[in-house]
Order: structure tokens, then sequence, then C-alpha cells
């Protein structure tokens, strides 16, 4: 059985080439929900047009090409940390590890890894960092789509459990919305108790806090 947080899809491949994969994450940022990453080895013999950093895309966009993604890649994977790991090991750290569930996870092993940033995992390949790699490297930008994809299709589903907080629509990211929420009713168990807003908030609701 496969991990619940984990995603992945892979085809025999039809060449002998050095194999690249592309790897970003989606949700560092955000109060609430995990923190996912993609890996994404590109087949040059079936491009997909219009890659870019995915927040410069439309959420339609995005699933347009979310989905010629996953039929034309040679491999993808997409994988998560969850809220409980963030706040155990930190958000970078946790990052690092969606990452390299990620990497891992691709049954096709590349030869190199491009991270977007100027921090990277430990993976059993080679690793470059690139900043702005998401709107410069295809195969970041795909994995920039899959991971921002997967994550708010996510969060749309911990609106179903908790729609108090209006999750569909931020994301779990800090608007005016969700911090008035927050403090209102104070924080459920998918928010990320170390980031400082969830913590003041958790305090002043008497709940138990780090």
């Amino acid at each position: 059985m496969s991990e619940p947080w984990r995603v992945t899809r892979t085809e025999q491949l039809p060449f002998d080439e050095p194999l690249v994969c592309g790897v970003d994450e989606a949700g560092r940022g955000p109060l609430a929900g995990p923190v996912y990453a993609a890996a994404v080895i590109l087949d040059p013999a079936r491009p997909v047009e219009g890659l870019r950093d995915s927040k410069t895309l439309s959420p339609r966009r995005r699933e347009q090409l979310a989905l010629l993604i996953r039929e034309r890649a040679i491999a993808w994977s997409i994988a998560s940390a969850s809220a409980a790991e963030i706040d155990q090991i930190n958000i970078l750290q946790a990052t690092m590890l969606a990452m390299r569930r990620a990497v891992e996870a691709l049954t096709v092993r590349p030869v190199l890894a491009r991270v977007d940033g100027n921090q990277a995992p430990r993976l059993d390949c080679r690793v470059e960092t690139l900043v702005r790699g998401d709107a410069l490297e295809p195969a970041i930008s795909a994995a920039s789509i899959l991971a921002k994809t997967a994550r708010d299709q996510c969060l749309r589903e911990l609106h179903l459990r908790f729609p108090i907080y209006g999750f569909d629509g931020h994301k779990g990211y800090p608007s005016q919305l969700h911090l008035s929420r927050l403090a209102e009713h104070g924080p459920c168990v998918e928010h990320r108790m170390s980031f400082a807003p969830v913590r003041a908030a958790a305090r002043a609701s008497g709940e138990d806090a780090p």
C-alpha cells in the first residue's frame, strides 16, 4: 500500500538519456495544512506548452497544465509533510522532507535534481539549486504546478472538515478572514501550532501551545 502522503506515476523510458527532475514546494507560508512538494521528469518527446511559475497562472490554467504534466511526463510524484511534522521539525526541515519524499517516490531514478530556491534536501543523486527556478526551468515549473494544485485540493478537503476557517478561499494563508476566524474560534488540529499567529490564538483561547 502506498503512503498516504504520496502520489506517483511513472512509465517505461523510451530512450536512454541522463534524466533530470525538477523539484518545487507549495505551502511554506500558510498557517495550516501540510507543505507539499513535487518532482517531475519531463519527456522532451512530449512537451507541455505554457509551463511557468504556478503563482503566475490562474487556478483553471494550473489545473489544465497539471493534467497535461501527469499525462506526458516520464515520471512525476507528489509528497507532503503534515502540520504535525512541521511543528516537530520546523517548516524548513519539513519542506526538505517533503521534497526528499517526492524524489524518492520516483521509480525512475534521476541523475540530477534541480531544486527551486537556494536550499535543497539531501538526495541520492546530484542536486542543483536554482533561484527563481520555477520561472526558468520547465521541470521545476511543472513541479511547482503539481505541488500547488495538490495542496489546493487538500485545503478544499480541509474546508469540508473545518468550514468555519474558510480554507477553500485563503488556502491556509494568513488572510484577514483567516486571522479573524482563528482569533474567534482558536486553532484546529490542522493548524501549525509552531507559527506565531496560531500560537497566539491558541493561548488566547486557553489551548495548550508550544
